[in-house]
């Protein structure tokens, strides 16, 4: 593991973004709150939380970092039948929180699968990606597209 003992504690944000595509009909049950395994999106937003602070636990060469803050949004598009997950996770640390975003991206999006996998084994994850970074010794990061 990569020694940031050295470097110095600056404030850090990391932005990651993946998307759940469904049948049309899943879509309409997790909007309607009628899937019996409960409130999806609820569960799904704590599950991504909870992932963000495990990290390091499942990412061997993940630092242990103080996050002062993470929260994930929803954000459904009916046309495309799809729910996009966006994570924002916080640090004032030495290294930054990239791959806890993503974490939390993927574990919030895995969460909608399990708990709509009874009514539609079809959905797809996609897109887990960085949107944004800042902080650090690298400075800054924004995706282009």
């Amino acid at each position: 593991m990569v020694d940031v003992g050295d470097k110095k504690s600056t404030k850090r944000e990391a932005v990651a973004r993946g998307t759940v595509f469904m049948k049309a009909e899943t879509f309409r049950r997790i909007r309607d709150k009628e899937i019996q395994k409960g409130d999806v999106l609820g569960v799904a937003r704590v599950a991504g939380i909870m992932a963000a602070k495990r990290t390091p636990d499942v990412i061997p060469m993940c630092h242990p970092i103080p996050i002062t803050g993470v929260d994930v949004y929803f954000y459904p598009d009916k046309k495309k039948n799809a729910i996009e997950v966006e994570s924002v996770v916080r640090t004032t640390g030495q290294t930054g929180v990239e791959m806890d975003a993503l974490m939390s991206v993927s574990v919030a999006a895995l969460t909608i699968y399990d708990m709509c996998k009874s009514i539609d084994k079809g959905m797809t994850i996609s897109d887990i990606r960085l949107m944004k970074k800042t902080g650090g010794k690298s400075g800054d990061y924004v995706r282009e597209d």
